[in-house]
């Protein structure tokens, strides 16, 4: 491989997926200090944002396919020059944003409670959760239009202006967080209705302000009347399997949980964990140990996705397969190096890793938060080449790879080699550890095989080709 040019297209990468890191960064530390914050209440408080989250990572994983095909089909109309139907791909998919959000309002008004009392945990999380829950499906809708707006901003290449928007969003989020939470500033203390209203009021204004970004008089993309049928139907094909692998990812959270609830009760004594519920301190070790994996390696991840989206849609926009191919193994060498190596050094140093960023936990949840960090960390490297091709298959439009990918890791692995473990021998904790590992592992290497072997710029020029997008000459 020529290092010269390896070396310029990661100053390419990193050019482009650094704001993305940055802004992931503030993301994540805004959903680390909601854990901490919590943690701080008690152990019940943590269990319930564990759980609202794992509902409301429903809105978002479904903003984020959206995005997807947002990001896939302008990237690749900036590379082709179609500014048109760039326009048009990008109003297409905030109305689709939008109109996805509104079931969820409903949910958030109605059945928000009944939902987290599916769960075996105790009634304070049961209550808490319910009230979290409610306020923040009731703004999914502007969750969804912000994500949407970063991507299309991203896609033409732009990844600094949605970070400016979302740092900002993010302090303002933190800042309420714990204002709110404690009763800090002058302040009602709130407590967990604080944390939510706190991520409401972030989601509104990101929406808002990307809004107002996208359409500012110096941005290139311009406000497009929407009447193509064929990029809505585009637009659908290809995110829906982008939101599907994000669903599969949640649904297998949901027997996750209740397996680690039903471990914890036998395997806790309530009289070491402080009279809590036993089955909510492992629980809540869990989110402890996987939110600060989260916040050391999650924002370079979703960079380099969002890097190698851009560079592979622009560059089969170009219809240069060769250099999208080439870009994409790149993209995956970087964030398998970085990221992995970052998620070695957390395994390595994982106990006051946890301890620092899971301050104000019991003693019992940071023991077991250290354990599920080493565990993350040793799974980074799959998990790291995993969201870079996904990211690079993404721009291709070929959603279909990784969401297969997904589903047979999350359910054939993460969940289901445990419960048969539990089931069939007396492995207990360690093959929940290793389904971790073996999940990350399998979804790193099915998309390798999936990058090398199958025909996602043939996907690519197909979806070009149907919209009229391609260059003048080919067309």
């Amino acid at each position: 491989m020529d290092s010269g040019r390896l070396v310029t297209v990661w100053r390419r990468i990193i050019a482009l997926s650094w704001p993305v890191m940055a802004e992931q960064t503030f993301r994540t530390l805004m959903r680390t200090v909601d854990v901490l914050v919590t943690a701080a209440l008690s152990p019940a408080a943590v269990v319930a944002i564990g759980l609202a989250d794992l509902y409301a990572r429903f809105p978002l994983r479904i903003g984020i396919g959206l995005g997807g095909g947002a990001i896939a089909l302008s990237s690749q109309d900036t590379g082709s020059g179609a500014n048109a139907n760039r326009d048009e791909t990008v109003i297409q998919s905030l109305l689709l944003g939008m109109l996805a959000g509104l079931p969820f309002v409903a949910g958030g008004l109605l059945v928000a409670p009944a939902l987290i009392g599916q769960f075996p945990a105790s009634d304070d999380a049961i209550r808490l959760g319910g009230i979290y829950l409610g306020i923040i499906f009731v703004t999914a809708p502007a969750r969804h239009v912000a994500i949407v707006g970063a991507r299309a901003l991203q896609g033409i290449g732009d990844t600094t202006t949605p970070m400016y928007v979302n740092v900002f969003v993010n302090v303002v989020n933190v800042t309420l967080s714990v204002g709110l939470g404690f009763g800090l500033v002058g302040l009602p203390a709130l407590g967990v209705r604080g944390v939510g209203y706190a991520t409401a009021t972030a989601n509104v204004l990101s929406a808002a302000l990307l809004l107002v970004a996208l359409y500012r008089p110096s941005s290139p993309l311009t406000l497009a009347r929407p009447t193509d049928p064929t990029i809505a139907t585009q637009l659908v094909r290809v995110s829906a399997p982008r939101a599907a692998e994000g669903l599969v990812s949640e649904l297998a959270e949901f027997p996750y949980n209740a397996l680690l609830l039903s471990l914890g009760n036998a395997a806790v004594p309530a009289a070491a964990v402080g009279g809590a519920a036993p089955g909510d301190v492992i629980n809540a070790g869990f989110q402890v140990g996987r939110r600060v994996y989260q916040q050391v390696t999650g924002p370079l991840s979703r960079g380099y996705n969002i890097a190698a989206s851009i560079l592979v849609g622009q560059a089969l926009g170009r219809s240069d397969s060769a250099r999208a191919s080439y870009e994409g193994w790149a993209t995956a060498a970087l964030a398998t190096l970085s990221v992995g190596g970052i998620g070695i050094l957390l395994a390595a140093f994982a106990d006051p890793v946890v301890a620092f960023l899971g301050f104000g936990s019991s003693p019992a949840a940071l023991a077991y938060g250290a354990s599920f960090a080493v565990v993350y960390g040793i799974s980074a490297p799959g998990l790291a080449l995993f969201s870079a091709l996904s990211g690079a298959l993404q721009g291709a439009g070929a959603t279909r790879l990784p969401f297969l990918s997904r589903l047979t890791g999350m359910f054939g692995f993460f969940v289901g080699f445990p419960y048969f473990a539990v089931e069939f021998t007396t492995l207990g904790l360690p093959a929940v550890y290793a389904g971790v590992v073996l999940a990350h592992v399998w979804m790193g290497a099915t998309l390798v095989l999936a990058f090398r072997y199958t025909d996602w710029a043939g996907t690519a020029a197909g979806l070009l080709r149907e919209r009229g997008s391609l260059p003048a000459e080919e067309g």
